[in-house]
């Protein structure tokens, strides 16, 4: 005898296939999905979908429902992958093959070589059923139901829970790929940059001026310790540097806009008051520069510039090969600010325009003669 869905499942189908429109986030097509069948008589007591992700620090993501609670996201460190808990669970199989796996848990005879089982058991569920959301490029990602009905899932229950796969896998598909964009564009160009290229500002020579607090970081004896190190200390080290300075611009606002070798382009956009944005940029480097103290206990030093202009922000360079970047007279008064803090002694230096706007107290260095500009810079430190 061959089993269909149900009319009223067969209109959940419709709906997926449809593009599952009345849902704007992941979550909400998992929980419009899981209360459809529930209403059409499927007795589901829980549902996760498990999606492996293209992040670099996050393996993959969970989406929970359970009955009469919503939907709960949780996500997943490349450590999980290591540890007996996923390694001997029914998601890393169907990851690894595909496929369905069934585990009735109210016999006696059920399989117990997944580490699921027991936990299932002791919440009352009597039926586990996971099978492969099969993405279009090969990968293997997995959605699992559970009941706690007597019995389990019924033939029709099964045929219906089945029937959702496919239209299903296409539109986590499409959600996986689009998050896949952002994340991806958000740790190599920075998240403002990102917006706008999902926003369609990819010709070259689309160039937006943005009115900023600038700052500009260079780490101090980077040639000589990569003389001297084995090349993967060398990059260790670079990232145990950025992850003290990053956290602490972002935190006040501030975009990271380029990685320098060992140095890094940040702005802080200004929208309303300069002096703000200004106050907000000075505690940024201040912060960073204690961060780097602590994280590192003092044995590397950096030296940090702003000020305060109009950055040319946009897509440069061949046809074949752009890229986001700055500049502008602000940033290149920025940049032959920066090596001053070397020649100066000070680790944080400002440009008359940024002290001029900054609510802090500030105190005048003198005067000083930049390469590629007429006039002499009046240049400031924190006190």
């Amino acid at each position: 005898m061959n089993h269909r869905p149900s009319p009223t499942v067969a209109s959940t189908i419709a709906w997926l296939t449809e593009g599952a429109r009345t849902a704007s986030q992941p979550q909400d097509v998992l929980e419009q999905l899981c209360n459809q069948l529930h209403a059409a008589g499927l007795d589901i007591d829980r549902c996760a979908v498990f999606v492996r992700t293209l992040h670099p620090n996050i393996m993959g993501r969970r989406f929970l429902w359970n009955h009469n609670e919503g939907v709960q996201v949780n996500e997943a460190s490349y450590e999980v992958l290591e540890r007996d808990t996923f390694l001997k669970s029914p998601v890393a199989a169907v990851q690894r093959t595909g496929g369905v796996i069934r585990l009735h848990l109210e016999r006696q005879d059920c399989q117990t070589d997944y580490n699921v089982v027991e936990s299932f058991r002791a919440e009352g569920f009597t039926d586990y059923i996971i099978y492969s959301l099969d993405f279009l490029n090969g990968q293997h990602h997995a959605i699992s139901w559970s009941t706690r009905r007597a019995g389990g899932f019924d033939k029709d229950d099964i045929t219906s829970l089945m029937a959702v796969r496919e239209p299903l896998a296409r539109i986590a598909e499409i959600y996986a790929l689009t998050r896949t964009a952002g994340t991806l564009l958000d740790a190599y160009v920075g998240h403002g940059t990102g917006l706008r290229i999902l926003d369609g500002q990819i010709r070259r020579g689309d160039i937006e001026t943005i009115y900023a607090a600038i700052l500009m970081a260079d780490l101090r004896g980077f040639t000589a310790m990569s003389n001297e190190r084995h090349p993967s200390d060398v990059i260790g080290t670079l990232n145990s540097y950025f992850d003290s300075l990053v956290p602490a611009i972002e935190a006040q606002g501030g975009e990271i806009l380029k990685f320098i070798g060992d140095g890094l382009l940040a702005i802080f956009p200004i929208t309303d008051d300069p002096r703000t944005t200004c106050d907000a940029a000075l505690q940024a480097a201040n912060e960073a520069q204690h961060q780097l103290h602590v994280d590192l206990e003092g044995t590397l030093r950096c030296g940090m510039a702003l000020h305060l202009g109009d950055v040319l922000y946009g897509n440069i360079g061949s046809q074949s090969r752009l890229d986001f970047t700055a500049i502008g007279p602000a940033i290149n008064l920025t940049a032959r600010l920066e090596p001053l803090t070397r020649d100066l002694g000070y680790p944080i230096l400002t440009s008359a325009a940024f002290a001029e706007a900054c609510q802090r107290s500030l105190k005048a260095c003198g005067s000083f003669q930049l390469r590629g500009f007429d006039s002499a810079i009046d240049v400031f430190s924190p006190v």
